[in-house]
């Protein structure tokens, strides 16, 4: 069994406003971690910005770890002063300006980590939010943090890019990507 999460907080980012009881569900697609039963999802604070975003947002997320190799980090984060990369196509630009989200914080007890380097943590019983908030400005949100938001025609290349080297990624909703571009 893993460990509960530390001290941080734990939340789930719905496009309702109307949750009152988390019940546990099987994951949509089939998930790295293998985590095929029916659980809850939270998502650590730290990581929230991952989720700022249309829940049908395709993205590629990023960030350094320790042991990231320098060469990676200065190709793929380039010369940001963010330590997180959230890069999104550029077509969602509009629904990313009009879509308002709920963020919902959940009790950290009874949640064990699923994959700490994303920020994933999963309930195996019912959970009841402590509180919501509607979030309308999701831009704005995701200036607050310590974020780059990349907007870019395709996500194909960064994402294989991103796979291929030393940085912590998620890649979220990446089935409502465009289709990858064919090389003749």
């Amino acid at each position: 069994m893993l460990p509960e999460p530390a001290a941080g907080r734990l939340f789930h980012v719905s496009d309702r406003p109307d949750i009152t009881l988390f019940e546990p569900r099987p994951p949509a697609s089939p998930h790295p971690q293998n985590v095929i039963r029916p659980v809850v999802w939270g998502i650590a604070e730290r990581l929230l910005h991952n989720y700022l975003l249309p829940r049908h947002c395709p993205r590629v997320t990023f960030y350094a770890r320790p042991d990231s190799d320098p060469a990676d980090v200065a190709r793929l984060m380039g010369q940001t002063a963010a330590r997180h990369v959230v890069a999104v196509e550029s077509g969602w630009l509009n629904a990313i300006r009009q879509t308002t989200l709920y963020l919902y914080e959940l009790p950290s007890r009874g949640f064990v980590a699923s994959d700490p380097g994303a920020g994933y943590y999963v309930s195996e019983t019912t959970v009841m939010p402590l509180f919501v908030c509607r979030v309308d400005d999701l831009l704005g949100q995701l200036a607050r943090r310590d974020v780059e938001l990349r907007l870019t025609p395709s996500l194909w290349p960064l994402r294989d890019a991103v796979l291929a080297s030393t940085l912590q990624f998620s890649f979220i909703r990446m089935r409502n990507a465009r289709p990858r571009e064919r090389a003749d």
